[in-house]
């Protein structure tokens, strides 16, 4: 309900915030049930990662051998995935197309989110926060495909394959592959926002350009320190999360110079 200029209620905001959860919940549940549907596909694309001839392997093996490491192989391995409780398989099955759901559905969650906030926004800020949205959805499936391709593979075969004696064996459950992942996956799309958390706090005052780049060492020290918690203790592994990592802040430092 809108009054006589033309502006809504708070009853009509509460309204209009009503019908967009509800549209919001709609394609989320279409794209869940779909996926859900789509077992073999879906479940075909989750494990690859687990897969000792991981295109991610061919990939580095390919490299080694342009550099002269002709003799560089990754050996095979074999983790076994188990479920431990009765229903535990179909539940994560629920929760997994649920996960994926709310993740193909965000381009156009967001373009919802974008829809009821941009009447209160003037016609430069609108364009502003477009292009914010796109760029923040452009870095958040970076940091996805990222931990997807090199950073969960990785280390599922380093701890897989960890063991401390000759008779314990590793097997995983399907819980902890998938929450593992998740994490994971999560964790490198919110890393991946740096940029625009510098645009944010330097909008703000809080930072600048200069600051960033007077304390450069420290944050490479940081960032090689938050990438060997993440990431198996092995120097490749390290060297190939921290350096998208560090290009990062330098992204930062110019963008705050953009804003600056």
């Amino acid at each position: 309900m809108a009054d006589n200029a033309g502006l809504l209620t708070f009853g009509g905001h509460l309204d209009v915030l009503r019908k967009m959860l509800f549209r919001i919940l709609i394609v989320v549940g279409t794209f869940a049930v779909i996926i859900f549907c789509l077992k073999d596909w879906t479940w075909q694309m989750l494990l690859a990662p687990s897969e000792w001839d991981f295109c991610t392997y061919k990939g580095i093996e390919n490299l080694a051998h342009y550099v002269g490491l002709s003799d560089f192989r990754f050996e095979p391995y074999s983790v076994d995935l188990i479920a431990t409780d009765l229903s535990s398989q179909f539940m994560t099955h629920i929760t997994t197309a649920l996960y994926l759901g709310v993740l193909f559905a965000s381009p156009y969650i967001l373009y919802e989110l974008f829809k009821f906030t941009s009447p209160a926004l003037y016609e430069n800020e609108r364009k502003y926060s477009t292009w914010g949205l796109i760029i923040v959805y452009f870095l958040f499936v970076v940091g996805i495909l990222m931990s997807y391709y090199i950073l969960f593979p990785i280390s599922f075969r380093f701890l897989g394959t960890y063991s401390v004696a000759d008779k314990v064996h590793s097997t995983i459950t399907l819980d902890s592959y998938v929450s593992t992942f998740t994490t994971l996956t999560l964790m490198m799309g919110v890393v991946f926002q740096l940029p625009v958390i510098a645009f944010a706090l330097t909008k703000l005052g809080f930072i600048n350009s200069q600051m960033l780049s007077k304390y450069r060492k420290q944050a490479f020290l940081i960032i090689m320190i938050v990438a060997a918690i993440i990431t198996p203790p092995d120097l490749m592994t390290l060297i190939m999360v921290t350096i998208p990592l560090y290009l990062l802040y330098e992204v930062s430092i110019r963008v705050a110079k953009w804003q600056e």
